[in-house]
């Protein structure tokens, strides 16, 4: 019997063990929540130790179908646990940057729901934690895991637009206010109204398709038209009230100035007198070609086209798009950085960059100007 003359070495401290699945536990139970559960589930190499939320049937039932050993109301008594890894943080926004912090100041990695914070300065106490920790902060962008920006973040990478000089991103709704009452539409406890939660999205989406330019500037409005009259809701609103007025904007709409010389247009709104529907998207326009991803109502096929000139004459290509994979790629690619024990680049810095952006944008709606963007 021949033996092992280079046994495998311990993990370093904190490093998880190979040998073991990593243990995670998931805070929030809503459907950011449910779709990080669902992600963790399907890696063989994962085990789901716990979960925290303050709906009680929810709570039974998630763990009962999915044979989860541990089920909290509280989530400082799942952060507390010393076999926990991993945790994901799929709660109100108000809530990310305790939950988010005091898990990476027990040495757990952490997956953040966006927007990261409620405000740039706030973000920046996240990422400092995760900083000081050594431990992974990854923000959940799940819409850059569509197939349509996979193969258009392709195209740009292999040069195939020319120089992109200018942009624009939306995402826009009919009736669409997440909940009236809620806290969406409470500023202290959301942060803001569709700018900071569904124009973090498409800001993401587009700087990292257009390859992470700087944003120099922010010149930007918001309006609040028809949330304070009662219009605009949503059939899908959360049952959670906290019985708030309506306090955020219900449009906004800001001019981005980019390193290099480029503009970024972004435009979002949970409710507005347009066509009905929930549609979102991003235009680019290159110096050899342009670009188009068209999203209604969540759609993932056809949504996708490219135009460029073949033969001297304009033609337009759509591209076969496969669905991605959402917050399931999110999930594992996290798993991935945590396993792999390079954690310094994964700091949450890009949660953070968005935070100091749409801080500009309110900024500059507040004081009826252009202004500058602070450096992450």
């Amino acid at each position: 019997m021949s033996t092992n003359s280079n046994p495998a070495q311990p993990p370093a401290a904190g490093q998880p063990d190979p040998s073991r699945p990593l243990r995670v536990g998931v805070v929030g139970l809503g459907f950011a929540g449910q779709a990080a559960l669902k992600g963790y589930l399907a890696l063989p190499d994962v085990e789901v130790v716990a979960l925290a939320g303050l709906e009680a049937d929810r709570l039974a039932e998630l763990g009962k179908e999915h044979s989860i050993p541990y089920l909290y109301e509280r989530w400082q008594d799942l952060i507390a646990r010393d076999d926990i890894d991993a945790v994901s943080v799929a709660t109100p926004t108000h809530l990310h940057a305790p939950i988010s912090i005091a898990a990476l100041e027990a040495g757990k990695h952490v997956l953040c729901e966006k927007p990261l914070a409620r405000s740039g300065e706030e973000a920046q106490t996240i990422v400092d934690a995760a900083t000081k920790a050594n431990r992974v902060l990854k923000v959940c962008f799940n819409h850059r895991e569509r197939g349509d920006v996979a193969i258009l973040k392709q195209q740009l990478d292999a040069g195939q637009l020319g120089r992109v000089y200018y942009a624009k991103a939306h995402w826009m709704r009919r009736n669409g206010i997440p909940g009236m009452g809620s806290w969406f539409t409470n500023r202290e406890m959301a942060g803001g109204g569709p700018l900071i939660d569904l124009g973090v999205h498409m800001l993401d989406m587009a700087l990292y398709l257009l390859g992470e330019p700087r944003v120099l500037s922010a010149s930007a409005s918001t309006f609040s038209e028809l949330g304070p009259r009662g219009l605009g809701g949503s059939q899908y609103a959360a049952k959670q009230t906290v019985g708030s007025a309506y306090e955020v904007e219900d449009l906004a709409t800001a001019f981005l100035r980019l390193e290099g010389g480029g503009v970024l247009q972004l435009e979002t709104s949970w409710a507005t007198f347009r066509k009905p529907g929930d549609d979102f998207g991003v235009s680019l326009y290159g110096t050899d070609g342009g670009a188009e991803i068209g999203v209604e109502n969540y759609a993932s096929e056809d949504t996708l086209r490219i135009y460029t000139d073949v033969a001297g004459a304009p033609a337009e290509v759509r591209p076969r798009v496969v669905r991605g994979e959402g917050h399931r790629a999110v999930v594992r690619d996290f798993v991935g950085v945590v396993r792999n024990g390079d954690w310094s680049a994964h700091a949450g810095r890009d949660g953070l960059a968005r935070a100091r952006i749409i801080d500009a944008c309110y900024l500059s709606s507040l004081e009826g100007r252009e202004v500058p963007v602070v450096e992450s």
